[in-house]
Order: C-alpha cells, then structure tokens, then sequence
C-alpha cells in the first residue's frame, strides 16, 4: 500500500496498460494505491481479444463505464494513437489514410462522451528533424513545408473538436513532429483554437534536449497545459538509445521537484499520468515495474 500522506491531492492517474490490459484487474491495483484517473489506451475485451481505443462496440464501452463506476475511477482521457506514424510530406486532406484517422478521431470520441471524459489524444504525424533554419539551411538541410502542411492537416481535426465541444491534447513524442513543449505552443498559436492543449510528456522531450523544468515548462504553463505523463529514463542521444528506469532514479529526477512545486503554485488542474513503461528485468511484467515507482511518484506528486 501506498504510504503517501492523506491529503488534498492532484489528479494523479495511470494509463492502464502500463499495469495490465486486464481492465479489472488494473482497476482494483488502482484502488491499492488510491488512484482515481484511468487513461485507457489499449484494453483486453471480455471476448479475450486486445483493442485499441476508438476499436471498442457500444456494449463493450458500456462494460468498461460499468467496471471504472464500481471501482469509483473516472476516466481522465482516451488515448489512441491518432496520426502517429504518417508522414506529412505523404498525407494529402483527400487520401483514405487521412480520412481514416479522422473516423478513428470521430469514434474516439464518442467513446470519451459515453465515458464522461473530456480529453482524447492526438499524435502529430511522423518527425521530421529540421523544420527550421536560416543563412543557408533552408536551402540544404530544412524539410521545407513540413510544418505548414501540419498546421494544415490539423485544421480538421480542431474544428471536429469545436463542433463536439471537446479538448484534443497533442502528445510531446519522440517520434512525432511535436517533440518539445514549445512546439506545442507554437502549433497550438498558430492553430489559435482553445479545444487544443498539449499533452506533455517531459521526458519524450528530454530526447530533443529539452530540459523540463523550468524550461519546457514555461513554455505551457500560460493556459496550454492539458494533461501530463511521467515516467522516467536514461538517455544517449549519441547512441540513439533510451532506457526506461525506476520513476525519479533516471535523467528527469534533477526537475521532478521543480516541477512539483511549479504545478503546485500554478494550480494545475489536469491529470497526471503515470505512465509504467519500466520493467525491473527482462521477465518481469510492466506491473512489477509500476510497484517499483509509484511510491516515488506519490510522494512528489500526490499532494499539494
């Protein structure tokens, strides 16, 4: 059991799978460690096969609203993997792999509603390394339009979320053309609409050398703050090589503090996410990895 002081605490959440795809059983882990945020991202059906969100019937949805009341959890967002992967320079408004995502957007969230949750992710297409330069580099070594044509392809997608009246988050990934914090704020000005916020995972962006407090942070905390994941990690950019470390241990344990206290002051009101991505061995399971950390994770962020 989680040893953390009992008293008013942030939104802290997991996402699910990082503990199990069995949803029950996360459910009840959840309730362990007493954490009320479930984002769900990939789940095993009653039926025994594995969906992504957006992928679920109306019956299945229905069992999840069922499991999530009983165990008295709220969802705090919907989470596919929308655009991951496709390359802007490829993806024309008009082509099916575009349209398809924005049926998966669609279903994603139909799903949030019936489940009373008010934010669904997005990702930002597939990373192209320069999007900037200048003195020559435009002319060399720049994906010239790359972030134009994002700007662009993401129009839809923000009407949608008008029209439903629902907050899309973008997600800071290492693969994705949104890696840092601020090009999130700078999409998100540009974009100019406020059902966009960013969720900001700090230690994706540590992989482009952002640090995450206070620098990734000022850049979001003037309202562009959606939802937050944490996790932990040693990083060798050089190498190209990530390894994923118990919560607090790794490259964002000189900012958890910070960040903390920063989150405290400013009254953040999202959810925080653990995301268990961390196993102690080689055969240990995601879950042994999550009840190494989560009592580090707790006791920075557990209470205000």
């Amino acid at each position: 059991m989680s040893n953390y002081i009992n008293r008013p605490a942030y939104r802290l959440g997991v996402i699910v799978d990082g503990i199990s795809r069995n949803l029950e059983h996360t459910l009840s882990v959840m309730n362990e460690f007493q954490i009320s945020y479930a984002e769900l991202q990939y789940l095993t059906m009653p039926s025994g096969k594995d969906k992504e969100v957006g992928d679920m019937t109306s019956e299945e949805i229905d069992w999840i609203k069922r499991l999530v009341t009983a165990h008295g959890i709220q969802i705090s967002c919907i989470s596919r993997h929308i655009f991951s992967g496709l390359a802007v320079a490829e993806v024309t408004l008009n082509d099916n792999a575009y349209q398809q995502q924005i049926t998966d957007l669609k279903k994603c969230i139909q799903m949030a509603k019936m489940l009373d949750c008010q934010l669904v992710r997005i990702m930002s297409f597939r990373k192209e390394m320069i999007l900037f330069g200048a003195q020559g580099a435009e002319e060399w070594i720049v994906a010239n339009g790359a972030w134009d044509k994002l700007v662009t392809l993401l129009e839809l997608p923000v009407q949608i979320a008008e029209d439903e009246d629902i907050t899309l988050v973008v997600e800071t990934g290492n693969g994705s053309m949104i890696t840092s914090a601020y090009l999130a704020r700078k999409l998100i000005d540009q974009l100019g609409s406020d059902r966009l916020k960013v969720l900001w995972d700090p230690c994706n962006s540590l992989y482009c050398t952002e640090k995450a407090y206070p620098d990734g942070y000022q850049c979001l905390r003037d309202g562009y703050l959606g939802h937050i994941h944490l996790k932990d990690a040693r990083i060798d950019i050089a190498q190209a090589m990530v390894e994923f470390v118990p919560f607090n241990t790794g490259d964002m344990a000189s900012y958890l503090s910070g960040l903390a206290e920063a989150l405290k002051l400013d009254n953040y009101s999202g959810v925080i996410s653990f995301e268990s991505v961390y196993r102690p061995k080689p055969n240990a399971s995601f879950e042994d990895g999550f009840r190494s950390s989560i009592n580090a994770f707790q006791n920075l962020f557990a209470t205000k």
